[in-house]
């Protein structure tokens, strides 16, 4: 659904002090972005919008490029699930840093539709790449993924992480990332799931259960793989 652009007649700026101004810019900034893409949205646009003067974008982010970044990486639009992962450290146990992981899943769902226009942001910056989702890809995403590899490691008493570790945390980590991609389609079929911030709260801690249900499974398997086998050879005669 477009967002509505103020008519002309409404184009004349709000007196507003300079975080206000800030945050109109990037809510009117997040919802054109997301419904037009980067190159289809103007400065012009982008500050009729949010109601403010042209030069405040120069002002406040440098440029177009700076405002759509500083979009990107609003928490509000771009929750940090690293948080507990990278700062805990060797302290966390597993448990704990998954709990972590998963708040920082859930708590921007509370947002509502706010949540919605930054998935649709994420999708479009994939189909037109600026070069965010990849600098995301580098600098955030990978190493959470590595910080929760150490600790699923430390848990299993592994020396260094091998393939299914790797896969073990991209599964733990897809249960997060679930709730905001199929966001839409938990709504069509069972809303209650996220209708009230209770409703997300106890889903994040069912999460908790189920990655930990993984990382039990994963225990098993690798138990079972150390238990000697019989040798099959026929004794010599």
């Amino acid at each position: 659904m477009s967002t509505p652009l103020p008519s002309s007649s409404a184009a004349k700026p709000l007196r507003s002090d300079g975080a206000e101004a800030r945050n109109r810019l990037l809510e009117a900034a997040l919802a054109l972005f997301a419904e037009k893409g980067f190159t289809k949205t103007s400065t012009r646009q982008i500050a009729l919008a949010a109601q403010v003067n042209i030069a405040s974008i120069s002002y406040y982010f440098g440029d177009k490029a700076g405002l759509y970044r500083a979009v990107w990486l609003d928490p509000r639009c771009n929750p940090d699930v690293s948080t507990q992962i990278m700062d805990g450290g060797a302290a966390l146990n597993l448990e704990e840093a998954i709990a972590g992981m998963f708040r920082g899943f859930v708590e921007p769902l509370k947002q509502g539709q706010v949540m919605q226009q930054c998935m649709k942001l994420h999708f479009r910056e994939m189909l037109e790449p600026t070069g965010m989702w990849q600098d995301e890809i580098d600098t955030r995403i990978k190493p959470t993924h590595m910080a929760l590899v150490g600790v699923l490691c430390r848990h299993l008493n592994a020396a260094e992480a091998d393939d299914d570790i790797h896969r073990l945390a991209f599964s733990i980590t897809g249960l997060g990332v679930m709730l905001h991609v199929g966001s839409d389609v938990i709504n069509a079929v069972r809303p209650q799931l996220m209708a009230a911030s209770g409703a997300l709260d106890q889903y994040g801690d069912r999460l908790v259960s189920y990655a930990m249900a993984l990382v039990d499974a994963e225990t098993r398997r690798r138990t079972a793989q150390v238990t000697p086998s019989h040798s099959t050879r026929k004794p010599l005669p």
